[in-house]
């Protein structure tokens, strides 16, 4: 028996519910009285200069400051709330920042030294590189189209075909006359 009147004894918790209702009271009452006055002129005052220098912790009380206030009826809102409510929310800073003065001349050098760059190489493999080989001249491709012919390849649509009117092989006009003489 002393185990349950020791039970009954204790303070019991309150339930969920009340706790809640005393929980959305508090914050209305802090809501309205963090609303209900005007933030002071010396806050906003050239907040548009002041924003990227102050540090992030004031950056995010002005803004909490000034959401609460556009919660109520914004005819009683002064015109520097407004207007530092505005540029917070939509003014070039942050993601939204203007790009420094000369950064797309710098990002063009760079493109142009990239593209010089890769010329560069491209050229030096280039004079590397053998000549063009003996099988993309006009007369080897001519052979080609002749060796196709005599052994009847590719009867359907091909070069040996019946009426065919395209230039075969022949790739280009290059006549073995025109490649530069083979280095042995």
């Amino acid at each position: 028996m002393s185990f349950r009147l020791a039970l009954r004894s204790l303070p019991r918790p309150a339930s969920s519910t009340s706790r809640i209702g005393q929980t959305v009271a508090r914050q209305q009452q802090q809501q309205r009285c963090a609303s209900s006055h005007a933030i002071s002129n010396p806050t906003l005052a050239n907040i548009e200069k002041r924003w990227e220098a102050m540090p992030p912790q004031e950056q995010a009380d002005l803004w909490m400051a000034l959401r609460d206030r556009m919660k109520v009826d914004w005819t009683e809102m002064t015109m520097n709330e407004k207007k530092a409510a505005y540029w917070v929310a939509f003014g070039p800073h942050g993601p939204r920042a203007l790009p420094p003065p000369g950064e797309n001349w710098k990002v063009f050098r760079l493109t142009m030294y990239g593209v010089l760059a890769s010329l560069a190489i491209f050229l030096a493999t280039r004079s590397f590189a053998r000549g063009p080989p003996r099988t993309m001249t006009k007369e080897y491709q001519e052979a080609t189209n002749e060796y196709m012919k005599e052994h009847n390849i590719e009867p359907i649509t091909g070069v040996s075909s019946e009426g065919y009117v395209g230039k075969g092989q022949v790739q280009t006009d290059r006549s073995s006359k025109d490649l530069p003489p083979l280095e042995e």
